[in-house]
């Protein structure tokens, strides 16, 4: 066991951040509750489930808990030309792979450099509050679009998590305070109008819940008339939150995925998918983002833009 990171290990591993607590407890669970209550989930049935109840303790999941870390991976703020039908930014990074396998892996060997004694991988696939573990640590507080935001790194991470059977000796930061002020603009520029005042997020009206959790040929949301570039997910509330106007962007990266998907108009991208079978979609875009929506959902998108 070591109470102290090799900090060119997480350097190499991705960490931009990290943080540490030893609370079990989500404080935001009432407020998850309600937001069910409400019916505010739409598709996204997983969040709606038994699993729902698990959320409330890390001893759910892992009754040994006595601790965890908390780490941030940053994705690149991606820079797409106006005429860009757009994917979102962390389906495009980690070499366009699936971000579940990579991160399992960096925290599996993050983990394995600390201990030897029982620990648990955490990563959204898991019953866990991940944004309120994360500022639980210290690592940011939550945005009026509901993501986590962090002071240096705005809000283009990736959240993973170790728990473990032990406590470290390491310090614990303080709650970060809202630094939101009186800023609205993730609320007044999404076209949806997915994000409410009281920093809830409708995911019926969301474009990323659309494009991404609906596979079979469904309406999309009111007002989706006046989305015209999103395919696959949406960044628009980050690209618009003052605290990500100082990251730099980066250019695309050259890949199968974007040599597919970008320089070409919705019509001639559907145009491939209409000859191309659900099987050969799969195999394509294995162990990528894309793979989640399907040639299906994908097609759906692509129609909604056009008007079909």
């Amino acid at each position: 066991m070591s109470d102290s990171f090799d900090l060119e290990l997480l350097k190499q591993q991705g960490v931009v951040d990290f943080g540490y607590t030893e609370e079990d407890r989500a404080i935001s669970y009432q407020k998850y509750l309600d937001w069910i209550n409400q019916e505010k989930a739409g598709k996204l049935t997983y969040l709606t489930d038994e699993r729902s109840l698990k959320r409330e303790s890390l001893k759910s999941i892992f009754p040994e808990f006595k601790s965890a870390f908390v780490f941030l991976f940053n994705y690149p703020k991606f820079e797409f030309s106006k005429d860009d039908l757009k994917i979102a930014s962390y389906a495009l990074s980690f070499g366009s792979k699936d971000y579940h396998f990579v991160l399992k892996d960096r925290l599996k060997t993050i983990a394995e450099s600390m201990t030897e004694k029982e620990y648990k991988i955490s990563l959204d696939v898991e019953p866990v509050l991940e944004r309120d573990l994360a500022h639980r640590a210290g690592l940011g507080w939550f945005g009026k679009n509901s993501m986590l935001i962090n002071k240096t790194h705005g809000s283009y991470f990736l959240i993973g998590s170790i728990l473990f059977s032990q406590t470290f000796n390491q310090p614990i930061k303080n709650l970060e305070t809202d630094h939101c002020g009186n800023c609205t603009k993730c609320i007044d520029f999404c076209p949806t109008d997915a994000i409410s005042e009281d920093r809830t997020l409708d995911a019926k009206k969301c474009i990323s819940t659309y494009t991404i959790e609906e596979f079979k040929d469904v309406a999309p949301p009111v007002s989706y008339d006046s989305v015209t570039s999103e395919i696959f997910g949406c960044d628009i509330c980050q690209e618009v939150c003052p605290w990500n106007h100082k990251l730099p962007t980066q250019q695309l990266p050259e890949n199968f995925v974007t040599a597919f998907f970008l320089n070409k108009s919705a019509k001639k991208i559907l145009s491939k998918l209409d000859k191309m079978s659900n099987r050969e979609y799969k195999r394509i875009f294995y162990g990528t983002a894309l793979a989640r929506t399907g040639r299906i959902g994908m097609i759906k998108n692509l129609k909604a833009l056009i008007k079909f």
